[in-house]
């Protein structure tokens, strides 16, 4: 492990763009941007928000919101098949990536769960250095368009986990904004907070010092990218209304990035930059220490007796039964 401090880790934002709407295409290159961390001695690499198989780019391009629009039907119906199932050991090759790199994982992926019939969800999946799904958080409200395409999520994956000397969330986009989302991972002791998201810097640029300086934590925001070169003609000839998609290519592009680091005094490590790449950086705990000997928002600054939020953690169902 390549520490330089005591209780310091190293972690990197894989700024990586997809094999759109190829779940196994993408999952290859996920499993080298991992292994190419475990030769860095990374101990957590992250990605962008549904990276796996890809943001429903096509929505807002190709009139989405039309009833019974037998194009994004189509479009739809490759996205659902293209998702990812946990359940069916998706991940699988991820899981033992990490495992063989010591290299605990952070992916936004399409989660399609077998009990919820047909419908998606953005989900950002923990994975462990030893392989193990520590939380799969479904994104509590799409933004927007990703109405049209994904299913609201639940309180479920608002966990954290332990990595090393950290305490490790992570929030799916916009739900990022949302005080009481961050509040429920702070309460939890969080100290690294990953926020995924679609590939923007406006998004990344004010609210990623904003929320490591909130919660005197760090802040690592982390994009995917798809430009020009990342959509090529096979690429799309593999998908349903190929045509289509072509013509809205001169639209692009899609995801520029924005992967950013700021440490607990809301300062930038890594400024929000549109290349690709492996962005990598040494955090150190007692950076959190300090910065909360003034404002700790779960410990000595929070008032539990008078402000108290409430989290229904239940993974919501169609059926409960009882045998």
């Amino acid at each position: 492990m390549a520490e330089t401090r005591e209780g310091s880790i190293r972690i990197a934002a894989a700024q990586i763009a997809p094999v759109w709407l190829n779940r196994d295409a993408t999952l290859a290159r996920v499993v080298d941007a991992i292994d190419q961390a475990g030769r860095a001695e990374v101990q957590l690499i992250a990605f962008g928000e549904c990276l796996v198989p890809g943001y429903p780019f096509w929505v807002d391009r190709t009139d989405g919101a039309r009833f019974d629009s037998a194009l994004q039907a189509e479009l739809y119906a490759h996205y659902v098949d293209q998702a990812v199932t946990l359940e069916r050991g998706h991940l699988d090759g991820v899981r033992d990536a990490a495992k063989r790199n010591q290299t605990a994982v952070v992916l936004g992926v399409v989660e399609r769960p077998d009990d919820r019939g047909d419908s998606v969800y953005a989900c950002v999946v923990s994975i462990d250095p030893g392989g193990s799904i520590r939380a799969a958080h479904r994104k509590l409200m799409p933004t927007y368009e990703e109405r049209l395409v994904w299913a609201t999520g639940d309180g479920q994956g608002l966990r954290t986990w332990r990595l090393g000397s950290f305490t490790v969330g992570a929030l799916n986009c916009w739900e990022n904004w949302m005080p009481l989302a961050r509040a429920s991972l702070q309460a939890q002791g969080e100290d690294l907070h990953i926020a995924v998201w679609p590939g923007s810097p406006r998004n990344t640029a004010e609210l990623t010092r904003h929320m490591a300086y909130e919660g005197r934590s760090y802040a690592l925001s982390v994009s995917g990218l798809m430009r020009a070169e990342d959509l090529p003609d096979e690429v799309l000839d593999n998908l349903p209304s190929s045509g289509l998609l072509k013509s809205i290519r001169s639209d692009m592009p899609w995801a520029q990035g924005g992967s950013c680091l700021a440490g607990p005094d809301g300062e930038w490590i890594i400024e929000p930059t549109t290349e690709e790449g492996l962005f990598i950086a040494e955090i150190d705990p007692s950076e959190v220490r300090k910065a909360r000997h003034l404002f700790d928002p779960s410990g000595h600054y929070s008032r539990p007796d008078v402000l108290q939020l409430n989290v229904n953690r239940n993974r919501q169902s169609l059926a409960k039964f009882e045998d």
